[in-house]
């Protein structure tokens, strides 16, 4: 999860590879009124974001009920759109990519053919809600690598018991911050 520019796709890939999951890219589940809205330099509204995060839901809950390992790169910017993605499948681990404001400002503006315009960073960031002392997850600073990225939610995947790999007990309640 995280605000565009983080590099949620390029993060979740290297993870879904690492544990023979598969991959879902969470932009090719808007519909393309979602895409033109973006695309035109308008932010998507709670209205807008519900049937894209509710289809995603139901993948989620496709691939649990048939013993599959997802891993779902998706914004899931407000506490909301992560409870919508909860509804069939409790025990989701959000790992939060995060950094500066101004950071993420200069890579989006030099990534060329994508939908989302820099100038649409300053809504994200102000509907971004951190995740909360309840939420199964992690935050990660993306001024690291993105392979020293990947290795820190890989361990605190592990450390959460996740995915499953038999009868081992897991803190409910793990959150991790850097």
């Amino acid at each position: 999860m995280g605000v565009s520019g983080t590099g949620k796709s390029t993060v979740a890939d290297a993870i879904a590879a690492r544990l023979a999951g598969t991959l879902v890219e969470g932009d090719s589940f808007h519909p393309q009124a979602n895409i033109d809205k973006m695309a035109a330099g308008m932010p998507l509204d709670d209205d807008d974001r519900r049937p894209w995060l509710q289809s995603l839901a139901r993948k989620i809950t496709r691939m649990d009920a048939e013993g599959k390992t997802g891993v779902i790169a998706c914004s899931s910017l407000r506490r909301l759109y992560r409870d919508w993605l909860r509804l069939g499948v409790q025990e989701l681990f959000f790992v939060h990519l995060h950094t500066d404001y101004d950071v993420l400002d200069e890579r989006m503006s030099q990534r060329r053919g994508h939908f989302m315009p820099p100038s649409l960073l300053k809504s994200q960031f102000e509907t971004l809600e951190m995740l909360e002392e309840d939420e199964l997850g992690l935050q990660i600073d993306v001024r690291h690598t993105p392979q020293a990225v990947v290795t820190r939610a890989l361990e605190a995947l592990a450390v959460a018991g996740l995915p499953p790999r038999g009868d081992e007990e897991r803190d409910p309640g793990l959150i991790w911050r850097p």
